[in-house]
């Protein structure tokens, strides 16, 4: 999350013929670039290191490639990388000519659900269907140069709670203990509120006497500078604690000692231009701000896994972030020669590399404040049922981030593992109570019972608002529910959360995932269209449905209602 002062956005050239030499981003209209399904594109672009960087490393860094990247500078390989959710450095100094350009050259493989691979895809797939949808194609985020001093940070890890103890981690490139100091700012008076040496390469405590704590209602930030040697970083943090205890004999959320009710939307991410790229970061943001406008204090992050923007923005206007792991490949099956159907799982290798990508996740996000929970497995797509491995799992994220709640199995074939016994169900929910629906599980009490998902009513557009796909079109009616005018959806919306607060007032509910942000593709059922021009909400009669989930969760914290389980 901290990004060096002195770095360069690498140029690009937008062209794109599958299988020959394209520009550095794909897959569909962005900037101009065309082309689908490319499975084995290669990327190619020319940059040259300005004069200065001489006595400098120079850094070549990649936001995310999807899949599998191998990099070449000047004809050298310089790295291969897997795993198309997540950031990488490489050092190419010693690839690089001592006068001009350099040549670039990406090779990616990106197989999706092409078989015999079962990788994390989220809801790409080959064979676009209703809720699943077109495939994202290699470079995806930004790539850019920046310069170094021979012992530079590799990465910084940061965790500050309510009680103002601040975590820290400041890993090298040689990996020697180095002298490191760590400055805290008040971004509002521009003073230092603290400052600490420590030691590189080893985590290291200090502590900010009496700080304004992070919360949705009051999303403080302090700036943080690392100096080490010639180095110099710029990052923030938030303070805040997120926990789990018992509130009047429930077991509920905790954000700073206090039981808050997360209420939020599944936001999907995806978009008509980029696929997983949006336009630029206005538009990314403008979907955050009409969560928060209508009084969301949470976005689900589904099964995909954001640009580093998309986090800053979260810890900036106070939106918690329930984080999920990318899918395995979800709910196919093969037919093996004897012409049986069965479903298709990871093996173990593959089994092996989605817990290295989970630990990928966790580590490279760990430090944006507003990430409240993970969640591993989402309604046991390409989730083994033998041995439990979410509980596994469960155990080494809590190693690596034992600052944050974890939802182990979001929806379905919950065997006890994690914080949360979460239910879903459209389109009305089944929050913290005594009833529910396979292939949910009934309410754990001794878990934080919440409404995974839900909602999920559509309402069809006109043509310019639609994917305009025919194939997309025509799954249009296998939405969970179809309104006929946006005043029915309104309507229907307003007795659907009705039915969340009461679960909130009479059961154990203490959150909501509301389907969805956007219409996506074949799916309607956005409180904004695929093209975000239309808004469906009554904005008026949301607030007040919103904020009496809101009402209903303070009074049971406040009294000694009966739970009524």
């Amino acid at each position: 999350m901290a990004k060096p002062k002195r770095y360069l956005d690498l140029p690009e050239r937008v062209q794109l013929t599958s299988g020959q030499l394209t520009s550095l981003r794909s897959d569909f209209g962005k900037r101009g670039i065309q082309g689908n399904y490319a499975l084995y594109p290669w990327y190619s672009t020319h940059f040259t290191v300005p004069s200065n960087w001489t006595s400098q490393r120079v850094l070549l860094n990649f936001g995310a490639v999807d899949y599998e990247a191998t990099v070449f500078i000047n004809g050298h390989n310089a790295t291969f990388h897997r795993g198309g959710y997540f950031a990488f450095t490489i050092d190419v100094t010693d690839y690089l000519s001592s006068s001009g350009a350099n040549e670039l050259l990406v090779f990616v493989h990106d197989p999706t659900d092409s078989d015999p691979y079962v990788i994390p895809i989220g809801k790409q797939t080959l064979h676009p269907s209703h809720i699943f949808y077109t495939p994202c194609s290699g470079i995806w985020q930004s790539v850019w140069i920046e310069s170094a001093p021979s012992n530079y940070i590799t990465e910084l890890d940061l965790a500050a709670n309510m009680d103002g103890q601040v975590n820290v981690t400041v890993a090298t490139s040689q990996q020697t203990k180095t002298p490191v100091q760590v400055s805290v700012v008040d971004r509002g008076s521009k003073k230092v509120v603290a400052s600490h040496n420590g030691t590189s390469d080893a985590a290291f405590q200090f502590t900010v006497p009496s700080p304004s704590l992070w919360s949705p209602d009051s999303p403080t930030l302090y700036d943080v500078t690392v100096s080490m040697g010639g180095d110099v970083i710029s990052s923030y943090t938030g303070f805040r604690t997120f926990s789990k205890g018992t509130v009047n004999g429930v077991v509920r959320p905790l954000v700073n000692g206090k039981f808050t009710f997360v209420f939020g939307t599944l936001d999907q991410g995806f978009w008509p231009d980029g696929i997983y790229t949006p336009p630029n970061r206005e538009a990314m943001v403008y979907d955050l701000q009409t969560l928060k406008r209508l009084g969301f204090n949470m976005v689900r992050k589904h099964i995909k896994v954001e640009n580093a923007l998309f986090y800053q923005a979260c810890d900036e206007m106070g939106l918690l972030v329930i984080q999920d792991m990318p899918s395995l490949r979800p709910l196919q099956q093969r037919t093996l020669a004897n012409c049986t159907r069965i479903s298709i799982e990871p093996d173990s290798q593959q089994q092996a590399e989605f817990a290295r990508q989970l630990e990928l996740l966790v580590n490279q996000h760990k430090s944006y404040t507003s990430i409240m929970t993970w969640i591993i497995y989402n309604e046991g797509w390409g989730q083994l049922i033998d041995g439990y491995p979410e509980f596994g799992l469960t155990a080494r994220v809590r190693q690596l981030d034992p600052t944050r709640l974890i939802d182990s199995t979001t929806g379905w074939f919950d065997h006890g593992a994690g914080d949360f016994s979460d239910n879903h169900h459209y389109a009305n929910p089944q929050c913290g109570s005594p009833f529910y629906s396979i292939a949910s599980s009934p309410y754990d009490p001794a878990r934080i019972g919440i409404q995974g998902e839900f909602g999920g009513i559509g309402q069809n557009v006109s043509i310019e608002h639609l994917w305009n796909v025919q194939e997309a079109i025509d799954t249009i009616n296998q939405t969970y529910e179809i309104d006929l005018s946006v005043e029915a959806w309104n309507y229907r919306s307003h007795i659907l959360l009705g039915e969340l607060r009461d679960q909130t007032q009479r059961f154990a509910c203490s959150g909501g995932v509301w389907t969805q942000t956007t219409d996506v593709e074949g799916e309607v059922n956005g409180l904004l269209t695929y093209d975000r021009r239309i808004l469906r909400p009554n904005e008026a009669q949301w607030k007040v449905d919103i904020q009496s989930l809101y009402d209903a969760a303070a009074s049971r914290s406040n009294s000694s209602v009966p739970l009524l389980v």
